[in-house]
């Protein structure tokens, strides 16, 4: 089922800040925390720095009416920088590759496209983009080739 999903970049805090919201919201994080560690290393990426491995890649908590808050460190090492503000993004979760295409070619029309969308190493169709607007947006299909 297509849902929407607000997800939030920390400065190497994220697993603290999402305890607090799990207090907050009394419920459970949607399966693990998934670590930078985790990931596989990239063709043409640098390797990770021992001090990034424990980081959060990715953490999931549902907040209230279906809203799920998702959250990553933004990782210094890998040119990222975290400014409140700007460290928010719009996450799409379509139900159909198609749907995604459409919806990111139509929110990264006169916008800057981050990330084109291509299969990733966890199984999902994936991109971002900014519209023209200043907003972020971040895609993610389940739907599996077929």
């Amino acid at each position: 089922m297509a849902s929407v999903s607000t997800y939030l970049n920390f400065n190497r805090n994220t697993e603290e800040a999402f305890n607090f919201y799990r207090q907050v919201f009394q419920t459970e994080f949607i399966g693990h925390i998934s670590r930078m560690g985790d990931v596989p290393p990239q063709e043409g990426m640098p390797p990770l720095p021992e001090a990034d491995k424990n980081l959060v890649m990715h953490v999931m908590l549902p907040t209230l009416g279906g809203h799920m808050l998702m959250g990553t460190d933004a990782l210094e090492s890998m040119g990222c920088t975290v400014k409140f503000g700007d460290n928010i993004h719009i996450n799409l979760q379509p139900d159909t590759k198609e749907e995604t295409k459409r919806l990111f070619l139509a929110l990264s029309d006169g916008g800057e496209v981050t990330m084109e969308l291509q299969d990733m190493f966890w199984g999902d169709y994936f991109g971002s983009c900014t519209d023209k607007f200043g907003v972020q947006w971040m895609f993610n299909c389940e739907e599996k080739a077929g």
